[in-house]
């Protein structure tokens, strides 16, 4: 009974060793924050979705501070086609402007302030700065 007693707590201290070996940290594992526009929750799962079909191992956007904090391994995707996913749902992010296509596509409660709206409103008005 002693000796079966030993035996099994060593066979414990050896699984919990290979399990913490396990557990270390992914060299190709990348944690960011980026700036995402957007209102309200059905945004927030919009986003979310966007980052994690894109490649993203989490995704988790703040509604009031517009921030996405991402993790994802650097050897299945990139924070630039994060973006460009997130982007092609409609939303402008830190880097990428979604193309008006996509942002008219969103629902009303969606429609966010665009970053670029003000500077491409003067580009298509070249009148006003006269």
């Amino acid at each position: 009974m002693k000796t079966q007693h030993i035996v099994l707590s060593f066979l414990f201290i050896v699984f919990s060793a290979f399990t913490v070996s396990a557990q270390k940290k992914d060299p190709t594992q990348k944690k960011e924050t980026l700036k995402v526009w957007g209102e309200c929750g059905m945004c927030k799962k919009t986003i979310e979705k966007a980052a994690k079909d894109s490649g993203a191992t989490t995704a988790n956007w703040d509604t009031e501070s517009k921030k996405l904090t991402i993790t994802y391994s650097t050897a299945k995707t990139s924070n630039e086609k994060i973006q460009q996913a997130i982007a092609a749902a409609g939303y402008d992010t830190r880097d990428l402007t979604a193309d008006n296509e996509a942002y008219d596509k969103l629902h009303e409660c969606c429609k966010y302030d665009r970053k670029g709206a003000a500077a491409s409103a003067e580009k298509k008005d070249p009148a006003q700065h006269h």
